[in-house]
């Protein structure tokens, strides 16, 4: 009698979360734009409205920890929250804190996103690439992004790795 097995596909999971929708936050990290010019900023949202999520919220912060902690904390608390996406913050310069920032909060990283988008980066732009330290996990069942500020790396992250595993993320995290 042949054994049966129980796991599931990929596809199959992909799947079984087709229906799911996300409810996002934006927190853009800028000493300069505001939320007239912050083109990353509105180009996240555009690409996950079309992609039929909700944007629950948006902030717009210095690049500063203390205010980036702050707006962070009540957002991971948030019950009608599912995923959070930060843009800016994530170069080499001693400005650049959003980094360290997000990793004291991350409870389970998820290491293949940065991984993943440094390489995409890196067919785009070459060697400069290294210079970025996107990253992602998982706090309090939330997920978690860091984005670059820049429009085109940002559009990537969400185009080639978030989006098409939103719903699967999610899926796996509602169980």
């Amino acid at each position: 009698m042949p054994i049966q097995s129980s796991k599931m596909s990929y596809s199959e999971h992909q799947q079984s979360a087709a229906q799911i929708t996300a409810r996002c936050a934006i927190v853009t990290l800028s000493d300069t734009r505001t939320p007239d010019t912050d083109t990353t900023g509105q180009l996240l949202r555009t690409l996950l409205t079309t992609s039929n999520h909700t944007i629950h919220s948006y902030h717009l912060c210095k690049d500063d920890p203390a205010q980036l902690t702050a707006i962070l904390t009540p957002l991971l608390a948030d019950p009608a929250l599912d995923l959070i996406l930060t843009n800016g913050g994530t170069g080499i310069s001693p400005r650049d804190q959003t980094i360290p920032t997000i990793e004291r909060l991350i409870e389970s990283p998820l290491p293949g996103f940065g991984e993943l988008f440094r390489m995409l980066s890196y067919q785009q732009i070459g060697s400069g690439a290294l210079l970025s330290r996107a990253t992602a996990g998982i706090v309090n069942n939330k997920l978690l992004f860091s984005l670059p500020g820049s429009p085109k790396a940002a559009e990537l992250a969400l185009t080639k790795l978030i989006l098409p595993e939103l719903k699967h993320l999610l899926h796996e995290l509602r169980k």
